[in-house]
């Protein structure tokens, strides 16, 4: 607006201090203007008592601040205040952060599947390729604990790798997405334990098998040719 812009209201002249952006969520608004408590007491008869009180609050806190708000506003008589329920498009959007959640959990735990068919599938190939290393350890008194442990110490190690290569693919697609969006890169650090940390789990499960049949296979049968 131009500097010294005047608008009429209540048979008045009031300097234009700004125009609020489109409020979609209220778009009564957009066709109202705004003034200051004690300019509505003076000059336009405001009798110091609101009809309509307008909050703005986090997607997460609306039905929590919902809940005090009769009691904050009119504490002698709550019962008086009548709260409007959030918008349809707030709802609906908060359905589509939950379907979106969903949909995202979904393919996390069907890529962990994935992932650890492919770690145990592995594990087992290298088991058969290794009965003679297997044989050898058994013939110069290695323990069957000891050969369990040294395959499912491999099959964590291959699922911690794959969920730190999986963290740092996800970060720079994170990045590059929001960056193009013109958005902060704000990426908790839980996300980034969480990533690595829920993949030893599925190594563990994904090579209990390997590392058991690795284990059962004694000096003789390990170092026959099959």
């Amino acid at each position: 607006h131009l500097p010294g812009t005047r608008v009429w209201l209540g048979g008045q002249w009031f300097g234009l201090a700004g125009v609020l952006e489109p409020v979609p969520l209220a778009p009564e608004l957009d066709n109202a203007a705004l003034v200051g408590w004690t300019a509505a007491q003076t000059a336009l008869g405001f009798n110091g008592h609101p009809t309509t009180l307008y909050t703005r609050s986090a997607a997460p806190e609306v039905e929590a601040v919902r809940s005090v708000l009769p009691a904050t506003v009119n504490p002698q008589s709550p019962y008086e205040v009548r709260v409007s329920r959030p918008s349809e498009a707030l709802a609906a959007q908060r359905v589509t952060h939950r379907t979106l959640d969903g949909l995202l959990l979904g393919l996390g735990a069907v890529a962990l599947v994935v992932g650890g068919v492919g770690v145990a599938n592995t594990m087992v190939i290298s088991v058969l390729e290794r009965r003679g290393e297997i044989g050898l350890r058994r013939a110069l008194g290695a323990t069957r604990g000891q050969i369990r442990l040294q395959f499912l110490m491999e099959s964590l190690l291959l699922a911690g790798l794959g969920g730190v290569g999986g963290v740092i693919i996800g970060v720079l697609a994170t990045g590059g997405y929001a960056l193009t969006q013109h958005w902060p890169v704000v990426i908790p650090l839980a996300a980034w334990l969480g990533g690595v940390l829920v993949t030893l789990p599925v190594g563990a499960v994904a090579g209990l098998y390997p590392a058991i049949r690795a284990a059962r296979l004694t000096p003789v049968a390990a170092l026959t040719t099959p």
